[in-house]
């Protein structure tokens, strides 16, 4: 969620910053609830003001003696009238709230500015492509003899969900567990076991709700449960950074680093017919998150820090990779910057998204209320960082397209060859 003191105090910039992400804020409704929430919060003020008086005026009355009969009328009235503007002003306030959750993030200055991927922005290559002297053959292709199922995965649960047997899914384990011991004992993270099932309200801490209802799967409970609406994680982001929550930290708590490796659920809203072949898009599927809980004046070093983290990965497996800055239009909507992580696909022949790292600035801290005690005794927002390190379904798929070999066989990525006893390859 924005500061509302930026909106209050230079809204047509916000507005202006906001259009740069393809958001259309309405400012005169804000300006209009802002004046009515002021005239309201004026007059409960007054009404408070006169009520108190007039109940000391009642006291006063009847140790004199006199009738209070007309003071206790105007009393009763001006309760009434006050509870009228306090009806009145919490459903302003709601109104309020709806506008100020339906804002994303403003963009960092250093953001390019654009309207869709087009104007994304390449930072650096890392790795040469490939060359191969046979014709190269997709994931699908050359995984479907060593255990990749994706016709199972259809009479199990339908379309985008996928069976992974023997080999393949040995691999599929050692790639999230080599992910995961990489970030522990190299870059500093402290390992996570998160629920991945949650409640609304966290969801509301990290942006995915209100605005992204349908790409989340709603729990249906059984019996006469009731509760809160739940939902399956579309990543272990949510629940990482929601740990920290309705929480005063100390400034010696940070930076605080997480990681988890989880399954992912998403609907894919608005997708169909987008990468409907093999484990790009899938409704189920695995990923190492990292999470960050930073000092306010250190998060862009932290998200520099992240992609590094991220890249690691990448170049202990020797899979080639590239890094581009998100612009405004293609930002996911809590980041106020993004870099996206690619790697080379050699069946598509093209660079494919592998990793995303995001710094949210105080946005997500906002929602959640976390803050932390600074030097000076202040109270402050943290800012939070996320980044996939990395989607483990994405770089399986990397794996069997880039290290496939004439004959059908997988050549084991050399960091991954102790999940494998020692072998080198897969097949042949």
């Amino acid at each position: 969620m924005l500061d509302i003191q930026l909106l209050r105090t230079d809204l047509a910039q916000v507005a202006a910053r906001l259009a740069d992400r393809k958001f259309k804020l309405d400012a005169e409704a804000f300006a209009a609830l802002e004046n009515d929430r002021k005239s309201l919060q004026t007059r409960m003020q007054e009404l408070q003001a006169q009520r108190n008086a007039s109940s000391k005026a009642i006291g006063d009355a009847k140790r004199k003696g006199e009738d209070v009969t007309a003071i206790m009328a105007e009393v009763a009235s001006l309760g009434d009238e006050l509870k009228a503007a306090e009806a009145a002003f919490a459903e302003l306030q709601k109104n309020l709230d709806a506008l100020m959750l339906s804002m994303p993030n403003v963009a960092h200055e250093s953001v390019p500015v654009g309207n869709d991927e087009s104007a994304n922005v390449e930072v650096r290559r890392v790795g040469t492509p490939r060359e191969f002297d046979f014709a190269v053959r997709d994931h699908v292709d050359i995984g479907e003899p060593h255990g990749l199922d994706a016709e199972t995965g259809a009479k199990l649960s339908g379309a985008r969900f996928t069976v992974l047997r023997n080999d393949i899914a040995r691999l599929h384990r050692a790639l999230a567990q080599f992910m995961l011991d990489t970030h522990t004992g190299s870059h500093g993270y402290t390992e996570m076991y998160t629920p991945y099932i949650v409640n609304d309200n966290v969801l509301f801490g990290t942006g995915q709700l209100p605005k992204f209802a349908e790409d989340m799967f709603k729990v249906q409970k059984g019996g006469d449960e009731v509760g809160p609406d739940q939902y399956l994680i579309s990543t272990s982001e949510i629940s990482l950074t929601n740990t920290v929550r309705e929480t005063l930290l100390k400034a010696e708590d940070l930076p605080m680093r997480m990681t988890a490796h989880s399954p992912c659920f998403r609907s894919e809203a608005g997708s169909y017919g987008r990468d409907t072949r093999g484990m790009i898009r899938q409704h189920q599927f695995d990923k190492v998150e990292m999470v960050q809980i930073v000092h306010p004046e250190k998060s862009f070093d932290a998200l520099e820090e992240m992609v590094g983290h991220a890249e690691a990965i990448l170049q202990k497996l020797e899979l080639p990779y590239r890094v581009i800055t998100l612009c405004t239009g293609d930002m996911g909507f809590s980041a106020t910057k993004t870099y996206d992580l690619e790697v080379w696909l050699p069946a598509q022949n093209t660079y494919r998204e592998i990793s995303s790292c995001s710094n949210c600035g105080d946005f997500q801290a906002r929602r959640m209320m976390t803050r932390f005690k600074d030097e000076n005794g202040k109270n402050q927002y943290v800012h939070t960082l996320n980044g996939s390190g990395l989607a483990v379904g994405r770089t399986l798929v990397a794996v069997l397209e880039n290290y496939q070999n004439a004959d059908g066989s997988i050549t084991i990525p050399t960091v991954l060859r102790p999940w494998f006893g020692g072998r080198t390859t897969i097949g042949g």
